[in-house]
C-alpha cells in the first residue's frame, strides 16, 4: 500500500506541533507523570484546552454547524496522534471532542445540546463515563445500577467501578437499567456529579494519580429531562460512541515514540549491540506499524462513508499488542527508564498499562473478531 499525507495534512500536523512547542511547559514530560486524571494535570488541561479552542484545534473535525472547522477523519487522526505522542495534555477532555460532543449532537435534545456543548467547545468541561460495575465489567449488558421514574424524576441506585476522571468530572454519562430486558432495558442518563447522593472513592493504582474510582449512587434524583435518548436506546448509542472513542485513541503512536526513545537511550549507553535486543526492537516496531495500518484502514472506511464493524476491534487489538510489546521491551532492557531515568518512558508505561482494558477489554475485542470476522461458532452455554 502506498500511503502519503497531503500537503494540507502535513501543514496541519506541523501547526499542531508548533502549538505544542509553544504551549507545553519546559518540564512537561516530568509533569505528565502525574497522570491524565490527576488534579494537577486536570487543572492544566482546563487552561490548555481553552488555548486549543482559541487556536481552532480543539475540535477541528467537527462540522461547521457544530462550531468546528469541518475537517475530515484524517485531520481528527492527525490531531489525536500528535496529542498522544505528547502524552495527551488534554487530559480527560479528549473524550469530549472524540465522542461525547458528536454523540450529544446526534442523540441529544435541544436543551441538552445547549447545556452541554458550549462548555465542551470552550475547553471547560470534564466528563466521566459510568459504564463498568463490579459484576458487569466488559459485559455491560449485566449492569445492575437502576433508575426508576417517579413523579417526573429518575431515582438512581447502584455502583460503578474503574470510572476514569470521576473525582473531578462535571458530568457523568451514566448507564442505568430501567427494565429487566438484558440489552433493551438499558438507558443513559446525564448526571451532574455534584448531585446529592453521589459518593466517589479513588482506587489507588499504578497508572497515575486519581485515575480510576468507585462511584456510588444512593437515591440520586435527577429530572426526567436528564435522560439521553429514549428508554432502552442505550445499546445503539453506546455502539456509536465507542466506535468514535476507539478510533480517537491512537495509542500506537505513543508506543512507537516510547520505543524510539528507549532505543536511542540504549544506543547512547552502548547497549544496543546485541542481536537479540535489535530483533526485539524490530518486533515492537513492526507491531506498532501493523497497528497503525489497521487503524488507518478503519479511518479510510469513515472517509468513504462505509459502515464500521468488527474492523475497529481488530485495529484495537493490534494496538493492544503493540502497547504491551513496547512496555515489555522497556521492562526487560531499560528498567531504569521506569525508575526515574526517563519521565517519558514512565509516562508511556502508565498509559500502556490500561491499553487492554480501556474502551473495551482486549478479550472482548477478540470475542468480536472471532464471531464477526472469523465467523466462528459460539460454544453453547
Amino acid at each position: 500500500m502506498q500511503f502519503e499525507w497531503t500537503e494540507e495534512q502535513d501543514a496541519f500536523r506541523h501547526k499542531i506541533r508548533d502549538f505544542l512547542h509553544a504551549n507545553l511547559p519546559d518540564d512537561w514530560e516530568k509533569f505528565s507523570e502525574h497522570g491524565p486524571a490527576s488534579p494537577a494535570l486536570t487543572a492544566f488541561a482546563r487552561e490548555f484546552c481553552v488555548k486549543l479552542a482559541d487556536a481552532g484545534i480543539l475540535f477541528p473535525h467537527w462540522p461547521v454547524e457544530m462550531g468546528g472547522e469541518g475537517l475530515g477523519p484524517w485531520e481528527q487522526q492527525i490531531l489525536a496522534e500528535e496529542m498522544w505522542i505528547a502524552g495527551e495534555p488534554r487530559g480527560g477532555q479528549y473524550m469530549n471532542v472524540n465522542w461525547i460532543g458528536p454523540t450529544l449532537e446526534k442523540y441529544g435534545t435541544d436543551e441538552q445540546k445547549k447545556r452541554y456543548l458550549e462548555p465542551i467547545t470552550k475547553g471547560q468541561s470534564l466528563w466521566c463515563q459510568g459504564f463498568s460495575e463490579p459484576d458487569a465489567g466488559s459485559d455491560l449488558a449485566a449492569l445492575r445500577t437502576r433508575a426508576e421514574l417517579k413523579d417526573g424524576n429518575y431515582v438512581i441506585n447502584g455502583q460503578k467501578i474503574w470510572t476514569s476522571y470521576a473525582g473531578l468530572a462535571d458530568t457523568c454519562f451514566l448507564l442505568t437499567r430501567t427494565s429487566d430486558d438484558r440489552k433493551r432495558g438499558i438507558t443513559i442518563i446525564l448526571v451532574p456529579m455534584d448531585t446529592p447522593g453521589i459518593t466517589v472513592r479513588q482506587i489507588p493504582s499504578l497508572i497515575g494519580e486519581g485515575d480510576i474510582h468507585e462511584v456510588f449512587f444512593d437515591d440520586v434524583t435527577v429530572p426526567e429531562s436528564a435522560r439521553f435518548g429514549d428508554e432502552g436506546q442505550a445499546w445503539e448509542i453506546i455502539g456509536y460512541s465507542l466506535r468514535n472513542e476507539r478510533l480517537g485513541i491512537p495509542r500506537f503512536t505513543l508506543a512507537r515514540a516510547a520505543l524510539d526513545r528507549a532505543v536511542q537511550m540504549l544506543k547512547d549507553a552502548g547497549d544496543f549491540d546485541s542481536e537479540y535486543v535489535k530483533i526485539e526492537a524490530a518486533r515492537c516496531a513492526a507491531l506498532c506499524e501493523a497497528a497503525g495500518t489497521a487503524n488507518y484502514a478503519v479511518v479510510q472506511r469513515r472517509v468513504d462513508g462505509l459502515a464500521i464493524g468488527a474492523e475497529s476491534s481488530s485495529a484495537r487489538y493490534a494496538t493492544v499488542m503493540a502497547e504491551r510489546a513496547v512496555c515489555e521491551f522497556v521492562i526487560e532492557f531499560l528498567p531504569e527508564g521506569l525508575a526515574g531515568a526517563s519521565p517519558y518512558l514512565k509516562m508511556h508505561h502508565q498509559r500502556g498499562i490500561v491499553a487492554g482494558v480501556a474502551a473495551g477489554s482486549a478479550e472482548i475485542q477478540l470475542n468480536i473478531i472471532a464471531s464477526e470476522v472469523l465467523e466462528l461458532p459460539r460454544e453453547p452455554r
